[in-house]
């Protein structure tokens, strides 16, 4: 089911966590396994800012080892393979950007109102991103000539944004804020080149103002497909009503005497 802007985006499913039971007396060992999670969440946090930085592929569980200070036994004890690791992160980042991005913006209501909140947040989050990278970006120039899991994954994310956008686009055309006839793949398409732009601009090129340039292009997109701007063209090209035409008195007894001499 495809999420929408009314419910959560969905998340990746998971591996089936294990019974939190032990063989000691059959008593619930809750402690270590919340201490197993702690664990786990922190190899998760230290690999999200290493993969937001040299990538996805550039995780190990050599360099986590190093920076959480445990053994390399100890890191692939959590995971089991260095691709379980991918796809951990993959769904921490995820999570991440639905609450930081898609969970605020309904507060917003349907239509422009939920759309510009959900671009505000989205720009929001790629300002810092910057700086430290964007795992949805890189993953896909790792990724995209490849098959297998992480990808999957990587691809799944990014499609289920997407289709939570396509979802607000669609609200502002059955609230009548946008044209009819619009199409959301299109305007979609614009929407999510704009962040391509943005992060190629400023974060490769450096060039200043990158983000005000795509605010403007957000603006210009609605402007486009907005219903109101619709309106206003079609009122504007609408032909107007002919002038009457003055005449000075003279000309008007003029026409008013050779109406007379030829009725006679």
């Amino acid at each position: 089911m495809p999420a929408t802007p009314e419910s959560p985006l969905p998340r990746a499913p998971r591996t089936r966590a294990s019974s939190g039971r032990t063989t000691t007396g059959g008593a619930p060992n809750g402690r270590a396994m919340q201490k197993g999670q702690q664990t786990k969440a922190a190899i998760v946090e230290a690999a999200l800012g290493l993969a937001t930085h040299i990538g996805l592929e550039g995780l190990s569980i050599g360099a986590l080892a190093d920076i959480t200070g445990m053994s390399k036994s100890g890191v692939f004890a959590h995971f089991g393979s260095r691709e379980e690791l991918q796809i951990s992160v993959i769904r921490e980042y995820h999570a991440r950007f639905e609450q930081e991005v898609f969970y605020p913006a309904m507060s917003s209501p349907r239509g422009i109102a939920r759309l510009r909140a959900m671009f505000d947040n989205w720009m929001k989050r790629t300002s810092i991103e910057i700086d430290s990278g964007c795992i949805y970006i890189s993953g896909a120039v790792e990724f995209d000539d490849r098959t297998g899991p992480v990808r999957d994954a990587l691809a799944s994310s990014v499609m289920t944004w997407h289709a939570a956008m396509r979802r607000a686009i669609e609200q502002c055309k059955e609230c009548g804020e946008l044209q009819g006839d619009t199409d959301e793949e299109q305007m979609l398409f614009e929407i999510h080149g704009l962040i391509l732009a943005l992060h190629y601009e400023a974060r490769f090129l450096q060039n200043l103002g990158s983000i005000d340039r795509a605010v403007r292009g957000f603006q210009n997109i609605l402007a486009r497909y907005s219903a109101a701007g619709a309106r206003a063209q079609t009122a504007s090209l609408a032909p107007a009503a002919p002038a009457a035409v003055h005449r000075p008195a003279a000309a008007r007894r003029k026409v008013s005497n050779q109406t007379t001499t030829s009725k006679e």
